[in-house]
């Protein structure tokens, strides 16, 4: 009989810890831990990967090799941090790679009455890949683990009714300056974003171009990172930071761009065009051309006349 895969499932940090040989959690819903310090002789078979109901903020010190970004590899030597949204499958390796430096951990539960709670849904980057970690300079770094070492300080001292207020607004400082650090990264690497926003626009011309809309209907924001072997949050984030447009807007600024082309053609219906650009139903299409261009489509085409 074939072997079926099960990820190892984690729910308290408590069980966590005890699995990986660290010592119990300060806090049974918010923990810093350095897992070099585990035991090579884990209790718990993981080698089928980890799902993991926390938070997990990761700092390493040193990323082994190259990091790539879409097709482009790059060094860095000052280490840097990875995020990663509860219930999301770890490595399947080990725990070596997943597991390596010092990692925050947050149970939900702990964010509950917190404007944090629903707050941290709006940070993109738990949503990126490990190849899309954010990479830090020395003088971030600084920031980031001075950060953690507050929130690490505030949990050996004796638990009380403003402990968790502290902590979370430490957790706030610390995605806040994630948030500044990523899109200085954006702003560093723009040849190379630049380099993909010119990959990103020739696969859109080719896509509307071809009847590839006809026949799956329009791009979504997946298939072009899938493309540019980015996620999709990552993608709008850089495009957003690059361009103003998310990577949305830009599909449909595409598909405008196509459908001038058809109106100006004068022999296709709205309805032809629609649907040679991808739409089950012309009153969607309508609808997006309306509220790009304060037009419907059949006024523009007046308006060419």
């Amino acid at each position: 009989m074939k072997k079926v895969h099960k990820p190892r499932i984690y729910n308290s940090l408590i069980e966590l810890n005890r699995d990986l040989g660290l010592p119990e959690p300060l806090h049974p819903l918010i923990t810093i831990s350095d897992f070099s310090e585990t035991d090579e002789n884990l209790s718990a078979d993981i080698s089928d990967g980890v799902m993991m109901n926390f938070y997990q903020i990761s700092f390493k010190d040193s990323f082994s090799g190259t990091i790539r970004y879409g097709e482009m590899h790059y060094d860095f030597a000052n280490g840097g941090l990875s995020f990663t949204a509860p219930n999301q499958l770890l490595g399947t390796g080990g725990h070596e790679d997943e597991c390596e430096g010092s990692t925050l951990l947050i149970h939900p539960d702990f964010l509950k009455g917190s404007s944090l709670a629903a707050g941290i849904r709006d940070y993109n980057f738990f949503s990126y890949t490990a190849n899309e970690s954010l990479h830090l300079s020395q003088k971030e770094k600084e920031v980031i683990l001075a950060i953690f070492s507050q929130i690490k300080e505030e949990l050996v001292q004796r638990i009380d009714k403003f402990s968790q207020k502290i902590i979370i607004s430490h957790i706030e400082s610390l995605l806040n300056y994630s948030d500044r650090f990523y899109h200085r990264q954006f702003m560093t690497r723009i040849s190379v974003n630049e380099d993909l926003l010119t990959r990103m626009e020739s696969l859109l011309a080719s896509y509307f171009n071809s009847d590839e809309a006809l026949r799956k209907g329009l791009p979504t924001v997946q298939y072009l990172a899938e493309k540019l072997l980015l996620s999709p949050g990552y993608l709008s984030d850089m495009l957003r930071s690059l361009t103003g447009l998310n990577a949305q807007q830009h599909i449909h600024q595409k598909m405008i761009e196509k459908a001038k082309e058809y109106l100006a053609l004068g022999h296709l219906s709205v309805s032809e065009i629609s649907y040679l650009l991808g739409f089950e139903h012309p009153q969607s299409f309508s609808k997006i051309f309306k509220k790009k261009t304060d037009l419907s489509p059949n006024e523009y085409r007046h308006s060419l006349n």
